[in-house]
């Protein structure tokens, strides 16, 4: 599979990606729609999270079909939008609560309302209350409530479309998820959640400010790369649950590493993929796997800015993938021996054939191919954060739809509602996309490199 065709960020300006995008894509007579719903009531804690995607379950189609509903259903509809901006205000409301249950109650809440959802409107008039309360949350919450709140963060600058208000955001909390995350007593659960919203952050609030990306990849290193071998070259025995913490700062790290410049690339590349190498005897199943895939996405990029690009010492990387992907140690357990050969099998496959197995994502009439490490990284980011919303977030968000370079929302016409877009417009606009992403990829890495 080609290697070039890569979601990047889209910066909202003229002559941006997303405004290139649609220039391009005007054959395919894509039209946008804004998709803000609203809605909810004054409910109890216990209620609150399934009243609200209830509401919005009984709602969501209008927004995406144009019906000709009467003025009854128009008159329930307007209702339910109420009932359920209601039941999110009072959620926000319980953020102040002195009790620890409710305020963990409202942030489940609204982790599910905005993973679910589209609510950019809704929140922009709100976004001032909900990142204090984030940061109150933050400072004084317990360990459960400072991984909520870091949670419910990063869905919060995903809703925002990574404008000037998530950027405001980002700067003003940033400091206190540094904080959290390189505290050795603070809970595993707060750190690991922490390292994703600063990567997530940090993607779609300052993919743009080299000294933001440069902090935070800096942040995350000191996170992981506590997993290195010594001066012998002996991994350390990692202490209890710091596994899954230092794999959710390395795939932080690596989300970050997509937008960096050549040269920083570069440097980064020397750096680490000898040390990730040695990772891959790391003793937790999961923290190897997400090894594997870094090194995977470093020697992509490595490829991408050079053709001649060759891993140092590539025969015996490759002897340990081959050893990962055919391992039948009975001491595993079986799950995670399909798991870690499956994985292990791809990431050969790639670095000795460049070959890339292709997946496709479907979401209403359309899709979105996933068809290098990049992209994979970068979507399973946003599925690690949105869940299962990530599909309806695909469909309506415009800021994931301009990452991967799917254009502004479709509107449909009920009579048009089970047509697939055509194999040559589908074709026509990927084109267009992937011409204007690398076009804009390579300003923004040159505006980047000099920054750093």
């Amino acid at each position: 599979m080609p290697r070039s065709k890569k979601g990047k960020r889209g910066s909202g300006k003229p002559g941006s990606l997303r405004q290139e995008v649609l220039q391009l894509s005007a054959k395919a007579s894509l039209k946008g729609v804004k998709n803000g719903l609203k809605g909810e009531s004054g409910a109890s804690d216990d209620e609150l999270t399934s009243d609200i995607l209830s509401h919005y379950s009984s709602a969501s189609e209008s927004t995406s079909v144009l019906d000709e509903g009467t003025g009854s259903e128009q008159v329930d509809e307007q209702t339910a939008h109420e009932e359920t901006e209601d039941k999110l205000k009072q959620c926000i409301d319980n953020l102040m609560d002195k009790s620890a249950k409710t305020r963990l109650a409202a942030l489940e809440s609204l982790r599910q309302a905005f993973s679910s959802r589209v609510l950019s409107d809704f929140l922009r008039e709100r976004r001032l209350t909900i990142s204090d309360c984030m940061e109150r949350s933050l400072k004084k919450g317990s360990g459960e409530e400072q991984a909520a709140a870091a949670t419910v963060f990063s869905l919060l600058c995903i809703q925002l479309e990574g404008g000037d208000e998530a950027e405001e955001g980002f700067k003003l909390l940033r400091p206190i998820l540094t904080t959290i995350l390189i505290d050795n007593s603070a809970s595993i659960a707060a750190r690991k959640s922490c390292a994703r919203a600063l990567g997530m952050c940090c993607y779609v609030s300052a993919a743009e400010d080299g000294e933001d990306l440069i902090k935070s990849l800096s942040l995350l290193e000191q996170v992981f790369m506590s997993t290195y071998p010594n001066k012998e070259g002996t991994l350390p025995t990692p202490k209890p649950g710091s596994p899954a913490l230092h794999s959710a700062a390395l795939q932080a790290w690596s989300l970050l590493v997509t937008l960096c410049p050549s040269s920083k690339l570069s440097t980064l590349l020397d750096f680490h993929l000898p040390k990730l190498q040695s990772c891959l005897q790391s003793s937790d199943v999961n923290y190897r796997i997400a090894v594997g895939e870094t090194i995977a996405l470093l020697v992509e990029l490595g490829r991408d800015i050079d053709e001649d690009f060759e891993v140092e010492d590539g025969e015996s990387l490759c002897e340990s993938l081959k050893s990962l992907a055919t391992d039948s140690h009975k001491h595993r357990a079986k799950n995670d021996r399909r798991k870690q050969r499956s994985i292990f099998r791809e990431v050969l496959h790639y670095i000795e054939n460049e070959d890339f197995t292709e997946e496709k994502i479907r979401f209403g009439v359309e899709s979105v191919y996933i068809d290098s490490w990049m992209r994979r990284r970068i979507y399973d980011a946003f599925k690690e954060i949105l869940e299962s919303g990530v599909r309806h977030h695909l469909q309506f968000n415009p800021l994931l739809r301009d990452i991967f370079g799917l254009g502004a929302p479709l509107i449909l016409d009920p009579s048009v509602k089970g047509n697939k877009i055509s194999r040559f417009e589908k074709h026509h606009f990927n084109s267009a996309a992937f011409k204007a992403r690398t076009k804009q990829r390579n300003k923004v890495r040159d505006k980047r490199a000099d920054v750093m």
